[in-house]
């Protein structure tokens, strides 16, 4: 979609009748919204913001850059001196929807270079939202026709996979530049404001200053949000975007990239922890096995020596063709599919979880812990195993992953080792533990 802001734009008739069902939300229990410049936060939800802190609803703001490039050809502001502008404009117009201090946080990458930083915004969003149950999401809506927008909608799509939050995309330029008819499949939907609602919207807007009025009579300096512009975003509701649950492809981009990602075949780490892993497990000969992201096979290969089958389960194709190599002639079965979605039929004797409880959402991890105390023979295992430190860009940790299976129903831990790197656990019932005399 090619635009310009100057450009008369579709007629606002064409979207009068483009508004979709009424959301609620009421039940909201917080909010973080994301912008990718200065002033998107306040034309595309100004409203929603503005009721959710009026009800008291902890709200914040994310703006991913300054919005420096507005006015590339400004005769009168530098770069820095219009990044800086903005950046003072977004205080003041977050204050006008009621999110102050350090509910509004300012990401500072580069103007026009978010899709650049997508892996930074995700890890950013996540960071703030952690476990997203009880939040909404808003962002710019994925298809906006700028490019700055797009990267920010998509990195909020895969943070709303990896947290679980409620997501609604907002669009600004699509009102703008395009028909109705270019959000395809994406459900339309809206949000009514009331009078309150849109006057503290008005204010944020029009704190925006250096957008909604030029920077002087010099050339180069001239209006950027026109009212041919502005009232797209002035009216009655606020349009919002409920599109498909977004694909997060990361790992499997991981693997495409590098044979074996992990250095599972050369880090001492890895061999290591392969080694406690594997003298963890209570007996020599274990029967059916079931991993849980086996990546390239490293580990899938090693159990299959003590097992009557494994079988592996993995989301990325690029792994699981490394691991068909690896595994090749062994009693290995492989699955292509992401957890707890993909599940294979039948009851196991072990279930080994090695470093990707948290690459899984929370609910995610609830339901595999569900899906793993329904697959246990009588007297199975459960072998948790997993990196210590922080993992980027996703809201659980080991202890999280390894708390989640603390349940009465599940086996209890017999055994367990943690040093500054790993945390390995052992769930087994009494029965199921080597005899000290053989």
């Amino acid at each position: 979609m090619t635009f310009h802001h100057a450009d008369a734009g579709t007629p606002t008739a064409r979207w009068a009748d483009a508004v979709g069902p009424e959301i609620d939300v009421a039940d909201v229990a917080r909010v973080l919204l994301i912008a990718a410049h200065p002033d998107d936060e306040s034309l595309g939800a100004g409203g929603l913001v503005a009721r959710c802190t009026a009800a008291g609803v902890p709200t914040s703001v994310l703006v991913l850059t300054d919005g420096d490039a507005s006015h590339p050809r400004s005769p009168t502001h530098t770069r820095a001196a219009l990044g800086e502008r903005r950046r003072r404009e977004s205080v003041v117009a977050a204050a006008a929807l009621g999110v102050v201090g350090a509910r509004l946080t300012h990401l500072g990458i580069a103007d026009g270079t978010v899709g650049a930083h997508e892996d930074d915004v995700v890890a950013a969003i996540v960071d703030l939202l952690g476990d997203g149950r009880d939040a909404l999401l808003v962002a710019p809506y994925r298809h906006d026709g700028h490019p700055d927008h797009e990267a920010a909608g998509r990195a909020a799509a895969i943070a709303a996979v990896r947290t679980d939050a409620r997501l609604l995309e907002y669009p600004i330029w699509l009102l703008h530049a395009a028909e109705p008819s270019r959000l395809g499949d994406d459900q339309l939907v809206h949000l009514a404001l009331d009078a309150d609602e849109r006057a503290a919207k008005d204010r944020a807007i029009a704190a925006h200053a250096s957008q909604v009025h030029p920077l002087s009579d010099e050339p180069g300096d001239e209006v950027l949000l026109g009212e041919h512009v502005l009232e797209r975003f002035r009216g009655p509701i606020e349009r919002y975007v409920v599109a498909p649950r977004a694909v997060d492809d990361r790992l499997d981009r991981l693997h495409v990239a590098e044979p074996e990602p992990w250095g599972a075949d050369v880090r001492w780490y890895e061999r290591r922890k392969r080694a406690l892993l594997l003298a963890m497990l209570p007996q020599e000969r274990l029967g059916r096995v079931l991993e849980l992201g086996c990546s390239t096979g490293v580990t899938t290969a090693a159990l299959a020596e003590r097992a009557d089958e494994v079988v592996a389960i993995d989301a990325s194709e690029a792994a699981l063709a490394r691991a068909a190599e690896r595994t090749a002639g062994a009693a290995v079965r492989l699955l292509h599919g992401s957890i707890p979605d993909a599940w294979p039929a039948g009851r196991f004797d072990a279930v080994v979880l090695s470093e990707v409880g948290y690459f899984l959402s929370p609910a995610a991890l609830e339901e595999v812990v569900a899906r793993v105390e329904a697959s246990l023979t009588d007297g199975g295992v459960v072998l948790l195993c997993h990196w210590r430190h922080p993992v980027r860009g996703w809201p659980l940790d080991a202890d999280a992953v390894h708390e989640a299976f603390d349940r009465p129903s599940m086996p209890p831990r017999a055994a367990s080792y943690a040093d500054g790197d790993v945390r390995l656990e052992l769930r087994a019932a009494r029965s199921a533990m080597p005899e000290a005399g053989r």
